[in-house]
Formats: C-alpha cells, sequence, structure tokens
C-alpha cells in the first residue's frame, strides 16, 4: 500500500482500530484514570494547535508549531498512548502503535509534500528552523473553524464506552 493512500485510509483505519480496540480493552478504574489524563493531554494539545492553525492558508509558525512541525498529530499519538494506557490491554497497544505508526507518518510526509509545493521556500525555511516564529493569540473561534469538537467527541465516546466497561 502506498503512504498516500494510507494517509488517505487514516480516518476509516481509525475509527476500525478504535471499534476493535474497545473490544479488546480491559480497563480498570485505576487505567481508566490514568490513560484518560494521559488522553486528555492530548487533546489539550491538539486544542492549542487548532487555535493557531490556518490550515491551506500559511505556514503557521505560532503557538506549539514553533516548537514542533507536526502539534496535531503530537496530541493524537498522545491521545492514542492514553487510551492504550486506559484500555489495559496489550493488543490495544499494538493496535495503536502500527496505526499511528504508520498513518501518521504517512500523512505528515503527504502534508509536508503539499505544504512544499504550496509555500515554496516558506515551508522549507520552516522545516529547518530557518523561519522566523510568529506571533498569534490562541483563538477559540479557530479551534471551532478546525472542528477539534469532532475529536473532543470522539475522546469523550471512547472514555464513556471504556467507563462503561469498568
Amino acid at each position: 500500500m502506498s503512504w498516500q493512500l494510507l494517509a488517505r485510509l487514516r480516518v476509516p483505519l481509525g475509527f476500525l482500530g478504535a471499534a476493535v480496540a474497545l473490544v479488546l480493552a480491559h480497563p480498570t478504574a485505576r487505567s481508566l484514570l490514568i490513560g484518560g489524563g494521559v488522553a486528555l493531554l492530548g487533546e489539550a494539545v491538539r486544542v492549542w494547535a487548532s487555535g493557531h492553525i490556518e490550515k491551506g492558508r500559511e505556514v503557521t509558525r505560532s503557538g506549539p508549531y514553533r516548537f514542533v512541525r507536526h502539534p496535531l498529530y503530537l496530541g493524537s499519538a498522545i491521545m492514542a498512548a492514553g487510551f492504550s494506557m486506559a484500555s489495559q490491554s496489550i493488543w490495544v497497544v499494538a493496535i495503536a502503535t502500527i496505526y499511528v505508526g504508520s498513518t501518521f507518518v504517512a500523512a505528515m510526509r503527504m502534508e509536508e509534500a503539499l505544504l512544499d509545493r504550496q509555500f515554496t521556500g516558506e515551508y522549507s525555511a520552516y522545516r529547518e528552523g530557518r523561519a522566523a516564529p510568529v506571533t498569534r493569540s490562541f483563538s477559540l473561534a479557530r479551534v471551532m473553524a478546525n472542528r477539534e469538537y469532532q475529536a473532543m467527541a470522539g475522546l469523550g465516546a471512547a472514555i464513556g464506552i471504556l467507563m462503561l466497561k469498568v
């Protein structure tokens, strides 16, 4: 499977992996508390990033983008780690690791190639650490425009299902 196809399939594969993971999960109150906390930290990273990014309009260099090129994927990876911890299943850890390690890398490669074409020179300077950071305030309107509420709802549903399994 090509990395472009894998990147395009990351959302449906994520839903499939989450459904299988929820079936295989064996959470305890303690694992849910710890893993849920880690997952919420990942969502906080995503909210911070969503409050800064202007997708397709610029090379964002404010907020978490000052420190890492893909904070949305970083936040999602932290969420996956937290969900894996909460599930207390080695099978869920394996599914999450394979999913994050394959689809996120593929998506990052695809997005970086697009940004290189769309923002010739500017994205390369950012990627190489030569671009000056930009000061911009966090915007809740940007969070909503970037539909981060969908990730929040998904996390809430996953934690809710795990709570029912405790």
